[in-house]
């Protein structure tokens, strides 16, 4: 892989859609920075594909700084920033804890928030991508989720830096899944989408050419029914 070769940053890529992401994008060639709290996991990924680890909490401003300046010192640019760090709580008002409340909130907005201001010089830069998983929940809202209020923030967080980093080159795209069996999941239903299933569509929003901008993409299962 040449020095020329274009740099994939993914949040949240110990796992999961980070994961899935980082596979399919060390396959079309890129060089990749992925950044996780899950340091052993995290590391042996990229020893697996060639990338750069970054250990990041990403409700952390400074270790967001931070990911960004060994990006950039390693590789010189970022093409293309994926905020996909996040996770879930259980649908009541009355369940979970506020503790876990807070922890997905600052991790599911906040974090997503400061991966944009982190990588925002670098993309415009390059004239790259920027991408959020949002959700189908943040399309609807699910009865007693707070979860789905953090996706809904999402939606509106994308077409807010959208609107802004109009006329720069840098392109936006939001990726909501339907169900997808990842560790989101104890006890995932049957019938779900695969990780590796909104990889393919992380891959055709990136590849698409810089005059096209595939502002939204909701993938669902065939057998979901919501």
């Amino acid at each position: 892989m040449g020095a020329e070769a274009k740099v994939f940053l993914i949040t949240g890529a110990s796992s999961g859609i980070g994961e899935a992401t980082a596979r399919r994008a060390a396959e079309a060639g890129y060089r990749l920075v992925l950044a996780a709290r899950s340091t052993d996991t995290l590391e042996a990924l990229a020893g697996e594909l060639g990338g750069l680890a970054v250990t990041c909490d990403v409700t952390e401003w400074d270790q967001q700084r931070t990911m960004v300046e060994r990006a950039l010192g390693e590789y010189s640019r970022i093409d293309v920033a994926f905020a996909n760090a996040g996770f879930g709580s259980d649908r009541s008002f009355k369940g979970s804890t506020p503790e876990h409340w807070r922890a997905m909130v600052l991790t599911n907005v906040y974090g997503a928030a400061l991966t944009i201001r982190a990588c925002y010089d670098a993309l415009v830069e390059s004239r790259g991508h920027l991408l959020l998983t949002g959700s189908l929940a943040g399309r609807r809202a699910l009865p007693g989720s707070l979860y789905s209020c953090t996706k809904f923030a999402i939606s509106a967080m994308g077409e807010a830096a959208r609107l802004e980093l109009n006329g720069t080159g840098v392109r936006v795209t939001i990726i909501e899944p339907g169900m997808v069996d990842t560790p989101f999941f104890d006890e995932p239903p049957v019938g779900m989408l695969e990780a590796d299933d909104v990889a393919r569509a992380v891959m055709y929003a990136v590849s698409q050419p810089p005059h096209v901008d595939v502002n939204e993409i909701l993938v669902r299962p065939t057998a979901q029914d919501t």
